[in-house]
């Protein structure tokens, strides 16, 4: 089929379509005024976006946004006029919204920007353009989360720098207005920023994935990258978007100043381009600019300690095994009763600082409060009636409204003094700061009492917000509402008298107005000065020239008066709006003591200890637990769960350039994995300025925290369980400074036995800055010290290290043996263990006892076996022997 443009004699242009196989010229029909509306917001539109186009009480979607809609929400596809069609009720829109939302598709909001008026056609815009990263609703974000969108770009390094390029980011939650940018020529470190933030979805140039895959110096962390990105939102945009310059000018724009210079930022700041980009996308998306955005920071990898995507998903930082907050260490420490307290902890966790100071503040909060559990009781039922201030004024600024806003924002200010009054009855300096950081806004609170009613609707145009006797007008177009409908009832009885219609009624509808009804058994009694409006099947519809009269002053009255409310209600927004600056202040501030006190009943609940912070090389724990384990325990104490298992503490002490190394053997499900973690949890919530799960703790500030635990594989990209390991290991010991913190657990295990030992040993050596056995190389970074390492391992040949490396000991999980049978003692001892008990464990797994008994033939018989392949294992008993009898060791186990 051809087209072609052509003429009609009225100069408009048509479309000719021409059917070869008819060699028919025919003219495509002309589009409706309101589908040519359609047609002009939907040619513009991000790629795949799915428009809703608002007519009368519907979003009604077309064509093939109309078959793919009704597929995404489950709804009927109907045809019209040869036209495909399907439609969402308006009022129950954003649950159809959120479902589309969910599967990954972009959702473009076009309104009605006006009342229908009869033979006009109505005006319509496109309102939003809603996507993961930009949606603000409340119901369609997770309270207790962050809704960050981030974007990136490799940008080339400034010429005095050593490197040739940069990773730019920058990232936003428009929900709060935070704002903020990075860039570091160590890609790695902020791939770990990246995954700690979990962004809801990424901005890329639209050219960057090539690019990146093709440049050889990219390609390792691109891969990493590419695995993070699996299964997220990714929106692209042409890369002039990301334009340096065009970004510096944008931002300012946006923030509404003439420089960066107050916030400490350089107008030459590589993520200055980003930073535009995702203003760009932003504001494309709300279709203005983000109000709420008034201020930028600058995130610095050196300033946090950083922990990579590996780390935080063995030790279930953010979300346990099963992908939920069940289970992870961020519910394990979320005792908040508020959202902005749930996400400060989160944004902790995310950015733990290396800033002694501002820790020891976060603790001496937590301190003080613990000292007055009374007050902090009090403190927190006050903080439960408070409402989510962030967010909600972050939609106020994006003319998001509705009367619920103004009403949340009315009964938080009614907790404010409450919070205030207790507040002050905390002696301690830490506490006190905040007594001038939260703000009381009396007048504000007193407006909003006065003028808001006790029960507000969801919506302006449902009217019934605004308190009686705040304004006069509104007070009299009121009455005059609620006196015309007395009229009307009084109206209906006199004609039913006068008629002897029992059943006469009076009614109202849209489309027809105020009518008298009456049922077709009693027309003959009809008078004459009734004039027919409507037949219906049972009934015939009247009016009267009084009655037409009436409705034209009640209808006036009743638009006036919601006409009335909206002026006011913008008004109290105005209101809301000059105190923003202050507001925000408070919201902080109010979150962080939400946050102290969630921490400070957690350390009472669980007989916490405030650790000593300091910039030793020290890593020192006493009695220390598993803070998860030790709560899932209890848990299954109090329920029917019929175990009575408790906690087993233990220690551990490491020195950067004493104990360093820590080999950890052990029976399978002894505690080895169990204690290394509880260890990295602990030194991360004392960094995080919490207290911690044991009966002392001093921690010598870590720079990052290495994890390699648990078998896992990656099969949609080729990699095996050991590759897995080997790539984990691989960024471990590249990336590990002397400051680092390191557990591993079962290095090696994936491939031969002489392989994986071999493996392990060679990375003991490095850690420790060993060349080779037993000699050290002055020349290593971790010559003198190294990272404070835990390592769980099976190979016992391992602990021999200790007796040729000086920062190296041994620790074992006691069992004790009965009758051939292991009782688990989970106490962590001096000194290395000689068995794993592997099918003592198996026994306890419920293998058969065929199995079993087989299993101990074959070990005994491997035992006797003088072959090469036992060895190493000969070896390594002949020189437990030579111990046990006091004579040196004379064989060299390699």
């Amino acid at each position: 089929m051809n087209l072609k443009i052509g003429f009609e004699k009225d100069s408009k242009v048509a479309l000719l379509v021409t059917d070869p196989m008819k060699q028919k010229t025919t003219k495509a029909p002309k589009l409706t005024p309101m589908m040519q509306q359609y047609m002009d917001v939907k040619r513009n539109l991000p790629k795949g976006a799915l428009l809703l186009f608002r007519l009368g009480d519907f979003y009604e979607m077309f064509e093939d946004d109309a078959v793919r809609g009704s597929k995404l929400l489950g709804i009927t596809l109907t045809h019209r006029n040869g036209q495909q069609m399907a439609g969402i009720p308006y009022h129950a829109a954003q649950t159809y919204i959120q479902k589309v939302l969910v599967q990954g598709v972009k959702v473009a909001i076009c309104d009605q920007m006006e009342t229908p008026q009869p033979g006009k056609i109505v005006k319509r815009q496109l309102t939003r353009i809603l996507t993961p990263g930009t949606i603000l609703e409340d119901h369609q974000i997770q309270a207790n989360s962050s809704n960050y969108l981030m974007a990136l770009n490799v940008v080339p390094a400034p010429k005095k720098s050593a490197h040739s390029v940069l990773l730019s980011i920058a990232w936003m939650d428009l929900s709060t207005g935070e704002f903020h940018i990075a860039c570091d020529a160590c890609f790695d470190s902020l791939l770990s920023l990246i995954s700690s933030l979990d962004p809801k979805e990424l901005i890329l140039p639209e050219m960057a994935s090539g690019k990146w895959a093709q440049d050889e110096t990219l390609q390792h962390w691109h891969k990493s990258f590419e695995q993070f990105c699996a299964g997220r939102a990714i929106s692209e945009l042409p890369d002039y978007r990301f334009d340096l310059s065009d970004g510096i000018r944008s931002v300012k724009e946006t923030l509404g100043v003439l420089n960066l210079d107050g916030f400490g930022i350089q107008e030459t700041h590589p993520s200055l381009g980003v930073a535009g980009a995702l203003i760009h996308y932003a504001t494309e998306n709300l279709c203005s600019k983000p109000e709420n955005l008034t201020r930028i920071k600058e995130y610095s990898t050196r300033q946090t300690l950083l922990l990579d995507p590996a780390t935080q998903r063995h030790l279930e930082i953010f979300r346990s095994s099963g992908g939920t907050r069940v289970g992870s260490l961020l519910q394990a420490m979320d005792g908040t009763v508020t959202p902005p307290g749930a996400r400060l902890l989160e944004q902790y966790l995310a950015t733990p600082p290396l800033c002694l100071q501002e820790l020891q503040r976060r603790q001496q909060c937590v301190g003080e409060f613990l000292e007055s559990p009374a007050y902090a009781a009090e403190m927190q039922e006050y903080l439960k009636c408070i409402r989510d201030l962030p967010r909600i004024l972050g939609r106020l600024r994006n003319r998001l409204r509705n009367p619920r806003e103004l009403g949340g924002i009315r009964d938080t200010l009614q907790q404010i003094p409450l919070i205030l009054e207790v507040l002050f009855q905390f002696d301690g300096p830490a506490v006190a700061q905040y007594n001038s950081r939260i703000k009381d806004f009396p007048a504000l609170r007193t407006l909003l009492e006065r003028a808001l009613a006790d029960e507000l609707p969801t919506q302006l145009q449902d009217g019934g917000y605004i308190r009686d006797g705040y304004d006069e007008e509104l007070d009299r177009l009121r009455n005059l509402n609620r006196n015309s409908k007395n009229w009307i009832a009084e109206l209906e009885q006199a004609e039913q008298e006068r008629t002897g219609i029992k059943k006469l009624r009076i009614k109202f509808n849209n489309a027809f107005g105020y009518f008298i009804e009456i049922t077709k058994s009693n027309l003959h009694l009809v008078p004459d000065d009734y004039i027919r409006r409507q037949t219906t099947v049972n009934a015939e519809r009247y009016y009267t020239p009084d009655l037409k009269e009436k409705e034209k002053e009640i209808l006036s009255a009743s638009e006036k008066a919601v006409a009335r409310e909206e002026i006011l209600f913008r008004d109290l927004v105005a209101a809301v709006l000059e105190e923003t600056d202050a507001l925000e202040d408070t919201a902080t501030g109010l979150a962080e003591i939400d946050l102290f006190l969630g921490w400070a009943k957690l350390a009472r609940r669980w007989d916490y200890c405030c650790p000593q912070l300091d910039d030793s090389s020290i890593l020192r724990i006493d009695a220390g637990r598993h803070p998860v384990v030790e709560q899932i325990l209890d848990e299954q104490k109090s329920s029917s769960y019929c175990g009575n298992d408790q906690f087993i503490p233990n220690d551990v002490s490491l020195s950067a350039s004493d104990d360093q190394i820590a080999i950890i053997t052990g029976p399978n499900m002894a505690g080895k994995s169990t204690y290394i973690r509880q260890v990295a949890l602990i030194t991360l919530m004392a960094q995080v300025g919490s207290w911690v799960p044991a009966s002392g703790c001093r921690v010598g500030l870590v720079d990052r925290i290495f994890s390699r635990v648990g078998a896992s594989d990656d099969l949609a990209r080729g990699n095996s369980t050991f590759m897995v390991e080997m790539n984990e290991t691989a960024n471990i010991l590249n990336n590990a400074t002397a400051k680092s913190l390191i557990i591993l657990d079962e290095i090696g295990r994936g491939t031969s036995t002489y392989d994986g030992l071999s493996i392990a040993w060679a990375v003991v050596e490095h850690l420790h800055g060993a060349i080779e056995e037993g000699k050290l190389d002055e020349t290593h970074a971790f010559a003198g010290k190294g990272p404070r390492t835990l390592f769980a391992t099976h190979y016992h040949e391992l602990t021999q290290i200790e007796k040729q490396l000086p920062r190296i000991r041994n620790f074992s999980v006691a069992v004790k043996e009965w009758n051939d049978e292991i009782i688990f003692v989970r106490q962590v001892l001096p000194g290395a263990a000689d068995r794993s008990y592997g099918i003592q464990v198996a026994r306890l797994a419920g293998l058969p006892l065929s199995v079993i008994s087989r299993a101990k033939t074959i070990l005994a018989k491997l035992e006797e076996d003088d072959s090469s392949h036992n060895l190493l294992r000969k070896r390594f008993r002949q020189m437990k022997n030579a111990e046990e009898q006091g004579e040196a060791p004379q064989l060299e186990l390699f």
